[in-house]
């Protein structure tokens, strides 16, 4: 489950005060074009009292939307120790024998997959066991 964070509990404001504005916007401006029953017409300044309430409205649900868009790609970095004396050999392409260079290979959903420049062959590299 997903914990509530303070840009949560924001945006939920934001988009209250926005249903208030807009319900309030909305009153004012139908008393003021005189849609109301028995109740005079309020003029031009509850025209753009309304007006104001119901953009402002608008705006904070705007407003709400775009706080709670987050940027959810993260960046992960893997970090190898090899032990000792380490001996980086040649890696080749297992279809056309071609020399792989570490721009050919790519991690994806945490498998290396291999991309070769020669044969335009796309795999899975596999590692042997050393026994």
């Amino acid at each position: 489950m997903k914990p509530v964070t303070w840009m949560y509990i924001g945006a939920v404001i934001l988009i209250l005060l926005a249903a208030g504005g807009i319900c309030v916007g909305g009153f004012i401006l139908l008393g003021a074009s005189g849609g109301a029953q028995g109740v005079t017409g309020i003029g031009s300044a509850g025209m753009g009292i309304g007006a104001i309430a119901l953009v402002g409205g608008i705006l904070l649900i705007v407003l709400a939307v775009n706080k709670t868009k987050q940027d959810t790609a993260q960046n992960v970095t893997m970090q190898v120790d090899l032990p000792g004396q380490t001996k980086i050999e040649e890696v080749k392409c297992k279809e056309c024998g071609g020399t792989l260079s570490a721009k050919d290979i790519t991690l994806v959903n945490g498998a290396p997959m291999v991309n070769c420049p020669y044969c335009h062959t796309i795999y899975q590299m596999t590692e042997e066991p050393k026994w």
